[in-house]
């Protein structure tokens, strides 16, 4: 790998902890933080409900992996890659999956206009059972959240030994 090249990779958290299986993805950024197996050139972030405030988090990124509670037509603690491309396509078409893709497409549109480049992109959905008050995630959701883990530290670790 060049030396010139940012190998830190950014794992972003979306979602509201008060809104059950919204919050998925901070519940998983925590899992991450907390795990001694994490690899420490991985950067979790919280990034709650912040949306285009996020920016500065891309700043010198290699790559960046969103992780958030999305409607992707599959039973409750699915988990789905979107990568770049197709990340791409669905924001392109206006559908929203997600109480956080405005937001999302705000942050991407800006980090474009500041000339920030990732080398990945790409976004993991799981989907949510129950957007409603609470601060548990479903028991279909909670299930979702080791293999998340685990699939989280695989893809950024491709990641970072390509190319």
């Amino acid at each position: 790998m060049s030396a010139s090249r940012n190998e830190n990779v950014l794992v972003l958290g979306l979602g509201n902890t008060l809104l059950s299986d919204d919050g998925v993805g901070v519940h998983i950024v925590r899992r991450l933080t907390a795990d001694a197996a994490t690899p420490l050139w991985l950067h979790a972030v919280d990034g709650g409900t912040l949306g285009f405030r996020l920016t500065g988090f891309l700043n010198g990124a290699g790559g960046v992996l969103i992780i958030d509670a999305a409607d992707i037509a599959a039973p409750a603690g699915t988990i789905r890659l979107l990568d770049d491309k197709l990340l791409s396509e669905r924001l392109a078409n206006g559908k929203t999956t997600s109480a956080h893709e405005a937001g999302l497409a705000a942050l991407l549109c800006l980090a474009r206009l500041e000339s920030l480049t990732l080398r990945h992109l790409a976004v993991l959905a799981i989907q949510p059972q129950i957007i409603d008050w609470g601060e548990r995630l479903s028991d279909a959701v909670e299930n979702a959240v080791a293999p998340a883990c685990d699939m989280i530290k695989s893809i950024v670790t491709k990641w970072r030994c390509a190319e």
